[in-house]
């Protein structure tokens, strides 16, 4: 089983989050992250999710959220380069004498401490989803107190002839 991503164009009306998240639920896939925003077409949302499928699996998946009601497009960012980040806010036990300590952690993440209280501070960290894992391991030390994801936001890369790609 590996990690898919999907991009689900749809129209923004209540209820199409539940839908599709029933049609996970109903078939026995589990989403590992989902995402919901507006996109550059006032009227529709983009739906990232993230689920463990084989490919057969997955095929199935997409084809039926593509028969659902509000579904413009269904497509599998994993099939091809992709560019995925995610944000990730994370309160750690610590005083206000550990600052310089732990920025020194976090600044090779470009990860920046956004507030700090008098016996714990609060980690933003931006990228990809093995770059927070790698940083949460470092922070394991000192106690995370808190922590919340975004989930994966994802879009495909632009694709580069070959040619030109040479010359970039």
């Amino acid at each position: 089983m590996q990690q898919h991503t999907i991009a689900v164009l749809v129209n923004d009306h209540p209820g199409v989050l539940t839908r599709v998240a029933t049609l996970f639920g109903q078939r026995g896939y589990n989403i590992d992250s989902i995402t919901v925003g507006g996109t550059e077409e006032q009227g529709l949302s983009r739906m990232i999710i993230t689920t463990g499928a084989d490919d057969r699996q997955i095929q199935q998946l997409m084809k039926q959220l593509q028969k659902l009601i509000d579904v413009i497009s269904v497509t599998n960012l994993s099939e091809n380069p992709y560019v995925s980040r995610e944000l990730a806010l994370i309160k750690v036990s610590a005083s206000p004498s550990q600052l310089a300590e732990l920025n020194g952690i976090v600044e090779p993440f470009r990860a920046a401490i956004v507030d700090v209280g008098p016996t714990s501070l609060i980690v933003q960290v931006t990228g990809d989803t093995e770059k927070i894992d790698a940083l949460l391991v470092l922070l394991q030390s000192y106690g995370v107190l808190e922590l919340t994801r975004t989930g994966s936001v994802a879009m495909a890369r632009s694709i580069v002839p070959a040619t030109a790609a040479a010359t970039v």
